[in-house]
């Protein structure tokens, strides 16, 4: 084996970790950044307008249940019954 040729190789792998060193350092110098698209802010704002918004519409049950309490509230069985079997062939 000679021993030149060992040498030039060496020198080689040196001259390659030098470069990597290098590149670690400059990668080390990024810093990562986030940005939210026009499209995502207005999601939030649906969001945030949903999550404000009450649960229960409470001036359409108050009507109903109005009714409900007089006796006047009347349930359409057929009308029922054909809500009911559109629903299950949708499926």
């Amino acid at each position: 084996m000679r021993i030149e040729a060992y040498n030039q190789v060496q020198q080689i792998y040196a001259q390659n970790n030098t470069t990597r060193q290098m590149k670690t350092d400059v990668k080390g110098s990024f810093s990562d950044q986030l940005q939210i698209s026009n499209a995502g802010k207005d999601i939030q704002i649906a969001k945030k307008a949903v999550n404000a918004a009450p649960d229960i519409r409470e001036n359409l049950v108050e009507s109903i249940r109005n009714r409900i309490n007089s006796g006047n509230y009347s349930v359409d069985s057929e009308s029922l019954a054909d809500k009911l079997i559109a629903g299950y062939s949708a499926i």
